[in-house]
């Protein structure tokens, strides 16, 4: 079975206020993630303050291991504002990226970047950190926009938000979840059985998370075959129109 991680950070960063926008480095995560049997993984820069530079450093590493990772684009919805368009041109058409990352810490996102995934239909990692509302009204502006929001909407472990995206996740077509840092099991069982194996994503938020601990989760939702080759590489796969990708 293809496992995939949809997940991951990887570079360095230059914030210096904690392993996030410091460094991410994959060398013992490459290992461990072989160890527990993943095959492909989906990388974004570290949190930088130059996501130009950062991106072009993570497609050196893709294009170093192309059977081994994807890229995603991490854009920032203030900062790299009237550059957006240009950015995921790079992103896409030279450096093969797959898809966009963005992350509410920098920015909430923004319609320039909405756009600019429907323009190359491509997929967006979103996280809200909580802020579940922002979802819903993206989802529904972009019916043609696929997001994938990490954690259940909250790495904060924010119960309240996770609830309420569990909704959300259920009424739109367009809005997927990944199993990354999710601490609260009886959540994610929730999602599962309301929105369906079909909405549900792998990750690991490595390389800090050890790969085996997160797929421990997916062990205990005890999955039926057919469904949990979904959760594990056949969902990603299709959100980044791969299908074919079969090891």
């Amino acid at each position: 079975m293809l496992i995939i991680d949809c997940h991951c950070h990887a570079g360095e960063g230059d914030g210096f206020t904690g392993p996030w926008d410091t460094r991410a480095p994959l060398k013992k995560f490459m290992q461990w993630s072989q160890e527990a049997g993943i095959r492909k993984t989906v990388i974004f820069p570290a949190f930088h303050t130059d996501y130009a530079r950062a991106n072009a450093l993570v497609a050196g590493i893709t294009h170093r291991y192309p059977d081994r990772f994807f890229g995603f684009a991490f854009l920032h919805a203030e900062r790299d504002k009237g550059k957006i368009g240009a950015m995921v041109k790079t992103a896409v058409e030279q450096y093969g990226f797959k898809g966009l990352k963005v992350h509410r810490h920098d920015a909430r996102i923004s319609r320039e970047i909405c756009e600019a995934a429907r323009q190359y239909r491509i997929p967006i990692l979103y996280d809200p950190t909580g802020e579940v509302s922002t979802v819903e009204l993206i989802a529904g502006e972009y019916p043609d926009v696929n997001f994938i929001i990490p954690h259940l909407s909250s790495f904060a472990d924010d119960w309240r938000a996770q609830i309420a995206f569990v909704d959300v996740l259920a009424r739109h077509s367009n809005v997927y979840t990944d199993t990354s840092g999710v601490r609260r099991f009886d959540v994610l069982e929730t999602a599962y059985k309301r929105a369906g194996a079909a909405k549900i994503l792998f990750g690991t938020d490595g390389p800090w998370l050890h790969p085996a601990v997160e797929l421990a989760k997916i062990d205990a939702l005890n999955l039926p075959l057919r469904e949990r080759a979904m959760v594990l590489g056949g969902n990603i796969l299709k959100l980044l129109r791969l299908e074919h990708v079969r090891k």
